[in-house]
């Protein structure tokens, strides 16, 4: 079989790269990337890189063609109909290429009451791949624990968290942890193909309260919790480009949308994800 990766160079693709490259052959791995230039060690490595326009049928057509499953990362733009769009162009594609089978990398806040601009995204997509005639597997990430990591100093500085939860929890998975079940559901066909639905996860989520003291743990500095509202948090990161779309993400947080957890990564992989003070203590 051969196995397409969408978004082959960024930070969740690149991964899942990787992680495949130790579970089939070489030679059945696609990279599709925007801009092939900048994958350049994926050619170093032998593996086929192939350009993919998400907002051009043509162009992911003639990258899908001759492959049996596309793992598909969506982009990262917060425009709902841009990722709509994106996803129509692919199913278009797979139709006119005769891909049959598709793994779709999701989030969990889904919800029909999260505020969160793309939960309409998210939510949308199980319902359009249902009807779709395609063999199909979701998998939702909940947070990305790697992000943490590079926030420690700011949060070190500030002396506490400041998400906007209250005292609901959080529930996390890393990057690394997130490509490798994703990789390993690509060669378990038993667990893959029928519209399965899986929720990626550590076996513990956390209260901000909890969370502050694991920060404290690992880096020797105290870490408390100290919320601000909604309009401040998003006017602190608004110079990062996303305040507002961050702030009305943990509005859900604070609704409880944000904690699920499930057993379902060791399920797919045979062992238990990284606990989130391990993966701090190695990543900080």
């Amino acid at each position: 079989m051969n196995y397409a990766v969408t978004g082959a160079t960024g930070h969740l693709g690149s991964r899942i790269v990787n992680e495949l490259t130790s579970l089939v052959d070489k030679k059945e791995i696609i990279a599709l990337v925007h801009t092939p230039a900048k994958a350049q060690n994926l050619n170093e490595q032998k593996i086929a890189v192939r350009a993919g326009d998400y907002s051009d049928v043509a162009s992911m057509t003639e990258a899908l063609k001759k492959v049996d499953l596309l793992i598909y990362v969506p982009s990262k733009t917060y425009d709902v109909l841009q990722r709509v769009e994106e996803l129509e162009n692919t199913l278009t594609a797979m139709k006119n290429a005769k891909v049959k089978k598709i793994i779709f990398v999701s989030f969990f806040a889904d919800q029909e009451n999260n505020p969160f601009v793309m939960a309409p995204y998210y939510g949308y997509v199980p319902r359009r791949l249902a009807g779709s005639g395609l063999e199909y597997t979701i998998v939702k990430n909940s947070l990305y624990a790697d992000p943490l990591v590079p926030y420690l100093p700011e949060l070190i500085e500030r002396k506490n968290i400041i998400y906007p939860i209250g005292e609901k929890k959080l529930s996390f998975i890393s990057l690394a942890d997130s490509a490798e079940a994703i990789a390993h559901l690509v060669v378990r066909p038993d667990l893959r193909d029928n519209g399965q639905t899986y929720l990626l996860s550590q076996e513990k989520n956390y209260s901000m309260v909890e969370l502050s003291k694991v920060m404290s743990e690992v880096t020797g500095k105290e870490i408390g919790y100290q919320p601000v509202s909604l309009e401040e948090f998003a006017k602190i990161y608004q110079g990062d480009g996303d305040g507002n779309e961050l702030a009305s993400m943990y509005q859900g947080g604070a609704l409880g949308l944000l904690g699920d957890i499930s057993t379902d990564f060791e399920k797919i992989t045979g062992h238990a994800p990284t606990d989130m003070e391990t993966f701090l203590r190695k990543s900080y």
